[in-house]
This record gives structure tokens, C-alpha cells and sequence, in this order.
């Protein structure tokens, strides 16, 4: 299907060196998780429609340009999605309680800190060799579901310890945004600011570009979630 196909071009933007081709699976992956990252910081439910559209894309672009490790990010975005949206529909008075914006108890935040700092750590230093794992383990997957996939020739990481951060704050950070704790924005915008760093010293200036726009959204989610915290903990308090 020539929409699914990354060299089905929508348009090219005069960006960098020879520009850049956006095709219409980049571009409507993008817009819609776009979209979803502003309903969720307007804390509407209607964000995980948009971002198992968002991440369902992405896993297609990934296998096409055999970025594996990163299609399996995407599945677990996936299922975090899922998760998300079936969290923040129960409609239980004890469910509605808990799913309150609010920060995370002191206890809680260093607990995730410490396992943040030690898992970044880790994956800093073993990440060409997890990558891999998890590449071949995308192939072997793939290939059990009869898919002809080849299992690609890899190169070191080009940084190694950005992209580990990255990573592991993007799952912790979805986690967190599953329970409406705050802190979830507080990571995306690092992870925001990160991609635009390495996206912008790769050449790929449409992408990062992209991540401006995603850095102002949550800023914006930042201040929302923040302000209804603050609300709901004077509640509390009444």
C-alpha cells in the first residue's frame, strides 16, 4: 500500500543539506501525536485515540528504515496507550480519586530517580549490545510472523548517553502520564530538549524542528497539570 511507503512524499521542506522529503505516513504520524501530546495536557482522554495512531505509524516507519529496537519502543508505547485509556475512563469514585492531577509523593520521585539514574547508567554502557539483542529479537519476531526481514548491519550508538536518556525517560515518563502525576511533564520537556539537540547536530532539522513545537506544548501541559495539582491538593486540604 503506497501510503504505508516512507518514499510516498507529501512535500519536501527546504531544510539543511538537499532538504527534506515528508511523506504521508511521517506527516500523519506526526500531527497526530501532535495532537495527542496537547489533549493530554488539556487532560482529555481523547490524546489516546491519536497516540496509538501516532506510535502505530511510527512502528511502520521504523520497519521500514529498520530502526528495530525502536519499532519495539513504539509497541511498548503501544500498550501503554491502552493502558492509559482504560485507566482514565474507569469512572469509579475510588478510581476517579486516585487518577486526580497530582505530584508524586517525595518517596515515590527519589524512588524513580534512582531507578531513572541507574537504568540510564546501564544503558549507556551496554547499549550497542541491547540494541542489538533487541534488534535481532524484532527479526526473530518478525520472521515467526512470515515476514522477510534481514537483520541489519548496525553501528555504534552516536551518543550513547543522550540516547540512553532518552529512552528510559520516555517509558518512565509514559508510565507517569498513565496516573496523572505531573512529573511526567517535567521529563518530556527534557526529553523535548534532548531530541532537538541531537536531531539538529544529525541534520535532521524537520525533525527537530518537530520537537520544538512538542517542548511548547509541554510547557504548556507543565503549567495546566501543575495548576490543577495545586487546586485539587487545596481541596484535599478543605
Amino acid at each position: 500500500m503506497d501510503f504505508f511507503s516512507t518514499q510516498n512524499i507529501l512535500f519536501h521542506i527546504p531544510l539543511g543539506a538537499g532538504g527534506y522529503d515528508l511523506s504521508w505516513i511521517e506527516a500523519i504520524g506526526t500531527l497526530a501525536g501532535l495532537l495527542c501530546i496537547w489533549f493530554a495536557s488539556l487532560e482529555k482522554i481523547i490524546n489516546y485515540p491519536f497516540g496509538l495512531l501516532n506510535v502505530t505509524l511510527f512502528a511502520v516507519i521504523f520497519f521500514q528504515i529498520q530502526l528495530y529496537a525502536s519499532l519495539l519502543l513504539q509497541l511498548f508505547f503501544f500498550a501503554a496507550n491502552i493502558y492509559g485509556w482504560y485507566a482514565w475512563s474507569r469512572q469509579t469514585n475510588d478510581n476517579q480519586a486516585a487518577l486526580k492531577i497530582r505530584w508524586l509523593p517525595l518517596p515515590k520521585a527519589l524512588a524513580w530517580l534512582a531507578i531513572c539514574a541507574i537504568a540510564i547508567g546501564l544503558m549507556t554502557v551496554f547499549i550497542n549490545p541491547v540494541f542489538a539483542f533487541l534488534t535481532r529479537l524484532a527479526v526473530a519476531i518478525m520472521g515467526a510472523m512470515g515476514l522477510t526481514v534481514a537483520m541489519p548491519q548496525l553501528q555504534p550508538d552516536a551518543f550513547p548517553f543522550w540516547d540512553s536518556c532518552m529512552m528510559v525517560l520516555s517509558v518512565a515518563a509514559m508510565i507517569l502520564m498513565t496516573r496523572k502525576y505531573v512529573e511526567n511533564w517535567l521529563l518530556w520537556l527534557v526529553i523535548n530538549v534532548i531530541s532537538v539537540m541531537i536531531f539538529s547536530r544529525q541534520g535532521v532539522y524537520a525533525m527537530a524542528l518537530e520537537y520544538v513545537i512538542l517542548t511548547l506544548i509541554a510547557l504548556n501541559g507543565s503549567w495546566l497539570w501543575i495548576k490543577s495539582a495545586r487546586q485539587h491538593g487545596s481541596q484535599a486540604l478543605s
